[in-house]
């Protein structure tokens, strides 16, 4: 039987504390950034096509096939024209 690698791209949301911008059971694809990850931030992309950064405590990490992974990501890039370019945003619950 082969094994296939995984990947650890992907978060699911299990809460959103009150933002509009998550759902939760949703999947997002998570952007590699050292930065925010040491101040308990992930850089979570949404349906635009843009990066945010969201605290890490309202997801959990999801481990993909590659393969499946890799088509996630090709999909959302020609559905939103995701470049691969960083923006800085920071976006928190509203209390």
């Amino acid at each position: 039987m082969r094994v296939q690698k995984t990947t650890a791209s992907f978060v699911l949301c299990i809460r959103d504390n009150g933002s509009d911008d998550l759902e939760l059971r949703k999947l997002y694809q998570v952007l590699p950034d050292r930065e925010a990850a040491r101040e308990g931030y992930l850089r979570v992309v949404d349906e635009s096509g843009e990066d945010y950064l969201y605290p890490s405590d309202l997801f959990v990490t999801v481990r993909l096939p590659s393969a499946v992974a890799r088509r996630l990501m090709s999909t959302s890039r020609q559905n939103t024209g995701l470049q691969g370019a960083a923006k800085v945003r920071l976006r928190t619950s509203r209390a």
